[in-house]
Parts: structure tokens; C-alpha cells; sequence
């Protein structure tokens, strides 16, 4: 197995930055990344061109959140105006009183009428698979009393409540926290539980994954219940070499079935883990074994194909590769001439993880460390429901795989978007030194009114 690939971040990775400067690097940080502020959080209001009788309630839509989160409404009814800011496609659904908008395509806003209800408070998601999960969520309180208001919850950092001031003060309290400790790290290459070597000098390599759902920090005091394999999100990195005889066992220890899909990698069609065509499910303390000889180069995901729309969301990925990405010629000659450090980049934005990298939310994502004329290996991983525009500032990126097929002629990019699914391998060199933001493009991913948030890590580059 290379040597040369992705581990954490070590004491030496650590003690190259200077903490000082990277302080105060990291205060320019929260400018770098387009000020852009979230105007999502105005409260509702009864206006709107309602009627008397049938009073309008402006809610918006946001990925993944109602604004306001509190609606309350007379017991005469009430026209919702729905506006989604987000980039998904979102409803607004209260299924205890059977009612449910249209799809609200991004951009769009549309009114969604509540006929006469009886009073009570009522639970309001989204029902757009991994939404509610993703904490789409709200509520809807109907009286004889009520009219028609967002209530008082306006969340912190309300753009509309802070002076300049206040809003900035908060951001750079963000900031400072980067990176902030959590509990769990995931996506580590792990070595094979069993290797022996066959007399054509072939290897057998043997991997046990339990799949399991264990409590996951993913950014600071938020830990939900993930669904794992091998307890951690992502899972680890299984690298193998063309020719290995590779032998998956999965054990499963969920509340539900599963299955084992190697999502990129070539394998017979009855180890393919599409249930119930290519097999059984696993069901709950049952096993499941997998074999194949592996074929590469590949850069591949493992990920469940079993109730996937929940299960992969919350947390059942890893990358799966067999062999290198070549460096191509043209870049070789560019001075490419090896990799220095190789990242996995895990994208997410839904379930109980939500916007995350790598399994964690701004400020707990993991910064990474390069020198000045290192070159690192970035491979983005799609395993949410939306496609991210991945940005890093100031290296230009050559694009060298497409979902793991090599390429003669790389592309270069500095923005790269990645749709559900997809992998793409991209080389970075470090050019100038600085404290360089990392972070999906759509804006609503990165940032908030108090700040970074969710799909934000940076890249140190060091003399």
C-alpha cells in the first residue's frame, strides 16, 4: 500500500502553523469567502396583499430551514407564502392535517392556502428525502386567538436585529474557534484485517465492516446518531491493488437491513449489493460476504443501496480505491512531479450530518497543511443529494480523474462542481503563503448571518 496517503493530521502538520498569524489570518478569512449575509431570518408577517379573512404568512426556504421556524395562524385559515432561497427543491408539508405545498423549485415563491383548522400546534417539515433529517423542520400553531405572525423566534444573529457591529463581532467568534475539537474522526485508510500471497504473487486481502449507529460530534455540542461503518463518518478508506482478491465481510449491526454497494468499482453483477435483485438484504445481525478481483485505477465510494435515501445520508460512505491516478505528462512537466499529501473529501448535505466535509460541520472541519511547491491530491466525494461547487482560493486546480478514469489532458479549475455520485481527483500545488478558504460555492453552505458554517475548511500553505 502507497505510503503516502491520507492520514490526520500530525503533531509536525500542527506545529508548522503559526498560531498567532493564523489568527488573524483566519479574521480575513470571514471576508474572503463572499460577505455575503443570509436575509432568510425576517419573522412573518400578515401583510403580504392578504384579505381579512384570509391573512398571508411569508415563510422561506432555505437549505435546510423554514424562516420563521414558529408560524402561528387563526383558526380561519391562512395563505402561505412560500419563497425558496435554497438551492434544493423543498415543501412545506403539516401531514397530521394532511396538507402539502407543490414542489418549491429554487428561486421560486408560491402561495400555499390553509382552509380552517381546528386549534393546536402542529409539526411542519419538508418531506424532500434527508430534509427533515437535515433539521427541516418547524412548527405550526393554530388559535382563536392568533394572528398571523412568525411568533418571537427569531434565531440568533437575526440580520435584521444586529447592528454591523454585532454581526461582525459574531463572525469573527466563529472564526476564532477554527478548528474546533469534536469527538470522532473518520476516513483514515485502514490496513486489511488478513493478507497472505498467492504463488503468482497476487495478494488475498480481507476487510470485516460492521455496520452500526454510534453517537457522532459533528461540530460543536451537536451530536446526532449516525448510521456507520466501523463507527465513524466516513467510513475508512479501503485501498487495494489491481489483481488483489479482495473479500468483504459485512456485519450487520443496525435496526434495519442494509446492503453493501461499491459504488465505481468493477465487480460481478451478484456482488454488485442492490437488494433484493442481486441479493438478499442483510438483515439485522446477519452477514453478508463479498468478493471480487480488483480492477483498477479506481476511486470509488462503499455506501449502502438498502433504504439508501436515509441510510447513505446518515452517514454509511467511504472511499473504496485500487491503484494511483497517474500524474499526467503535461503536468509532470509543469513540475508536478509527485504527490506530497493526498485528502479525501467527503460532501454531504443531508440526514442527521447535514452540510458537512468529511462528516463535520464548520468549525470542526479538519484545516490542511501544504508548503509552498508540495502538491496535494484533493479527491471530491459526492454522497449528498444536491451537487456543490467545490472553490479553493488561490491554487489553481487541474482536474486528473473523472470518476476515477485517468485523464490524458488535465483541465484546469478553480471551481469544480461535483453532482451526487460523481468523484473527481484534482492536484493542487502550494503557490503563496496564507491561510487559503476551502468551501462548497453555494453561499447558503458556507455562510450565515453569524458566520461560517457547515461546508467550510481551509488550506494552510506554509513557506
Amino acid at each position: 500500500m502507497s505510503s503516502d496517503r491520507m492520514a490526520p493530521m500530525s503533531k509536525d502538520d500542527r506545529s508548522i502553523i503559526s498560531w498567532f498569524a493564523f489568527a488573524a489570518a483566519i479574521a480575513a478569512l470571514v471576508v474572503a469567502i463572499v460577505g455575503v449575509s443570509n436575509n432568510n431570518g425576517g419573522s412573518a408577517s400578515g401583510g403580504g396583499g392578504g384579505s381579512t379573512s384570509t391573512p398571508t404568512v411569508d415563510v422561506t426556504m432555505t437549505d435546510f430551514a423554514f424562516t420563521p421556524a414558529t408560524i402561528s395562524i387563526p383558526t380561519g385559515g391562512a395563505k402561505i407564502r412560500l419563497t425558496n432561497k435554497g438551492a434544493a427543491t423543498h415543501n412545506f408539508q403539516v401531514a397530521e392535517l394532511g396538507l402539502k405545498s407543490i414542489d418549491v423549485t429554487s428561486g421560486v415563491t408560491t402561495d400555499f392556502d390553509i382552509p380552517a383548522q381546528k386549534a393546536g400546534t402542529y409539526k411542519v417539515i419538508c418531506p424532500q428525502p434527508g430534509h427533515e433529517g437535515a433539521g427541516m423542520v418547524g412548527s405550526l400553531t393554530v388559535s382563536t386567538s392568533s394572528t398571523p405572525s412568525g411568533g418571537a423566534d427569531h434565531p440568533v444573529g437575526d440580520p435584521k436585529l444586529m447592528s454591523a457591529s454585532q454581526m461582525d463581532a459574531l463572525m469573527l467568534k466563529v472564526a476564532q474557534q477554527y478548528p474546533a475539537a469534536t469527538a470522532g474522526h473518520g476516513g483514515d485508510v485502514r490496513q486489511p484485517d488478513s493478507v497472505s500471497t498467492n504463488a503468482d504473487g497476487s495478494r488475498n486481502v480481507e476487510f470485516t465492516i460492521t455496520a452500526k449507529v454510534v453517537d457522532w460530534e459533528v461540530e460543536p455540542g451537536k451530536v446526532v446518531q449516525a448510521w456507520t461503518y466501523d463507527g465513524v463518518v466516513p467510513a475508512p478508506e479501503i485501498h487495494v491493488n489491481s489483481g488483489d482478491h479482495v473479500k468483504i465481510i459485512l456485519k450487520n449491526n443496525l435496526p434495519q437491513s442494509t446492503s453493501l454497494h461499491f459504488h465505481g468499482i468493477q465487480v460481478p453483477n451478484v456482488m454488485d449489493g442492490v437488494d433484493p435483485y442481486t441479493e438478499a438484504p442483510t438483515v439485522p445481525g446477519g452477514e453478508h460476504i463479498y468478493e471480487w478481483i480488483a480492477k483498477g485505477p479506481a476511486v470509488g465510494i462503499y455506501h449502502s443501496h438498502h433504504n439508501a435515501e436515509q441510510q447513505i445520508p446518515d452517514g454509511m460512505f467511504g472511499a473504496f480505491t485500487i491503484d494511483e491516478i497517474p500524474i499526467p505528462q503535461k503536468l509532470i512537466d509543469k513540475g508536478y512531479t509527485k504527490v506530497d499529501k493526498k485528502v479525501n473529501m467527503v460532501l454531504n448535505d443531508a440526514g442527521v450530518i447535514g452540510l458537512s466535509l468529511n462528516g463535520k460541520s464548520f468549525p470542526a472541519t479538519e484545516p490542511y497543511t501544504l508548503r509552498v511547491g508540495e502538491v496535494m491530491q484533493a479527491t471530491y466525494m459526492n454522497e449528498g443529494l444536491l451537487g456543490h461547487p467545490m472553490h479553493l482560493h488561490q491554487p489553481m486546480g487541474w482536474i486528473v480523474a473523472k470518476d476515477g478514469i485517468p485523464m490524458d489532458e488535465p483541465t484546469p479549475a478553480d471551481t469544480i462542481w461535483v453532482a451526487p455520485g460523481e468523484r473527481y481527483t484534482v492536484l493542487y500545488m502550494g503557490m503563496e503563503p496564507g491561510v487559503w478558504a476551502w468551501h462548497c460555492h453555494i453561499l447558503t453552505h458556507a455562510e450565515t448571518p453569524t458566520g461560517m458554517k457547515y461546508m467550510v475548511t481551509a488550506l494552510i500553505v506554509e513557506r
